[in-house]
């Protein structure tokens, strides 16, 4: 079972949860913190870097968002992420670095890295 354990499936270096992933045996127990761990990583956001764009829902500067993309907060876009027209993305949601949500996808407490 180690091919499925969280520290096999991703390199906790290339995504802004490191430190959540970091806590878990199996990917799936971080799911239910990921509502808190956002709130937790927007105290210490580059200003310069990320702008919140909605209620809960912080954004990186260069991302880039359809207007008629749906997002529900708590959500965090990081860099260069794109998400196209009539995305969904529900809530407790991190979407790393060059990562892509595409038309009609629908996304809900989750880590796209």
């Amino acid at each position: 079972m180690d091919e499925i354990k969280t520290r096999f499936l991703f390199s906790f270096d290339e995504t802004i949860a490191k430190e959540l992933l970091e806590e878990t045996i199996y990917p799936w127990e971080a799911l239910p913190k990921i509502g808190e761990f956002i709130k937790k990583i927007f105290e210490n956001l580059d200003s310069s870097k990320y702008k919140e764009i909605g209620e809960n829902i912080w954004a990186a500067n260069n991302a880039k968002i359809a207007q008629t993309a749906s997002i529900t907060g708590p959500c965090f876009i990081d860099e260069n992420a794109e998400i196209r027209h009539c995305a969904f993305i529900r809530g407790n949601a991190i979407i790393g670095k060059n990562a892509v949500v595409r038309k009609f996808n629908r996304i809900k407490k989750c880590n796209i890295i």
